[in-house]
């Protein structure tokens, strides 16, 4: 039986939602790390919680920007497949598993590429296995995209979305503003850092849009986006960028069951990300909530100890094959 979502007391602040899941990570299952050399010389890695056994699904897991398999939400998921014997691997994005990766291009929220290169290798090894997939945030718009580019043709059977910036110059204004630019700030650091290593790499320099003086002063989504992530991907502006790369307009097309949730007081985004009927395929299920925050949903425990709504959601859509 599905529980409602209903927030505890001590947690009905969107802050509250999306902060103490980091505060309080649980230990996770050991994995097996495998790397995905990719078409074009660059690699991700993969952790496997467990191999699949003869046509077992795979949950594919796709994590949140400069998040990984040590992210909190992907913690809890992993242990909740480990509980119940479900095979899950994470799909990290370049550079996000611990080591750079070798190309001056990196990752971005509308990066279906590599996701599609690595579901044809798992297709290719486990044919008899369903993939099914869950991704939070960046990699929940990353998803989004891929189901409505490839429809029909997708190789994922079933997938969930959480918390994702559905309409990307939304998101990065909202980022911006009042307290949610301490969340803006903390992610951005990241991203400085990892274009600093590049940039100093001598290899890789002469390919990259900034120069070392240049990176501190990026010191929003859009600034960074506008300088970094367009001109490296091949997108001819900023806006040319967040248009193109937001889930919102192909969440018509998607041929697969997809469930997509979303907390109305997310920290992270505006109303905008929320989609009308309309704009939803036949096969989206559309969940938003009045509270939950960014990737938060704890709905009991104590805080200490949070209990939380999303692994079981998750599960019963995927594995329950259940609305």
């Amino acid at each position: 039986m599905m529980r409602h979502f209903s927030p505890p007391w001590w947690a009905r602040n969107p802050h509250v939602q999306t902060i103490l899941p980091v505060l309080t990570k649980v230990d996770r299952p050991d994995l097996t790390r495998q790397r995905l050399e990719l078409s074009d010389g660059d690699f991700i890695d993969l952790d496997w919680l467990s191999q699949p056994k003869a046509h077992q699904p795979i949950v594919i897991i796709i994590h949140g920007l400069e998040g990984s398999s040590e992210s909190h939400y992907v913690r809890r998921l992993l242990n909740d497949c480990h509980r119940q014997s479900i095979c899950a691997v994470v799909h990290h994005h370049r550079s996000c598993s611990g080591e750079t990766n070798r190309k001056a291009r990196s990752y971005h929220s509308g990066d279906t590429q590599d996701l599609q290169e690595n579901l044809s290798q798992l297709k290719l090894k486990y044919p008899d296995s369903p993939l099914l997939a869950v991704g939070y945030s960046l990699g929940g718009n990353v998803l989004t995209k891929y189901l409505g580019e490839y429809a029909n043709a997708s190789l994922i059977e079933r997938a969930v979305v959480i918390s994702a910036p559905l309409q990307l110059s939304a998101c990065a204004k909202r980022l911006a503003s009042g307290f949610s630019k301490v969340y803006q700030s903390y992610l951005i650091k990241q991203l400085q850092q990892k274009t600093t290593a590049k940039v100093k790499n001598p290899q890789l320099a002469q390919d990259m849009p900034v120069s070392l003086s240049q990176i501190p002063q990026l010191q929003t989504f859009y600034d960074f986006d506008h300088r970094v992530t367009a001109p490296l991907h091949g997108f001819d502006s900023v806006d040319d960028y967040y248009q193109r790369a937001s889930g919102m307009d192909f969440l018509q097309y998607i041929h697969k069951p997809t469930l997509v949730i979303h907390a109305a007081d997310d920290p992270f985004m505006t109303a905008d990300v929320i989609p009308t009927a309309e704009q939803c395929a036949s096969q989206v299920t559309y969940e938003l909530h009045s509270q939950g925050g960014h990737v938060g949903f704890i709905d009991g425990g104590t805080p200490f100890k949070p209990r939380y709504y999303l692994e079981q959601r998750i599960l019963h859509f995927l594995i329950s094959q259940e609305a």
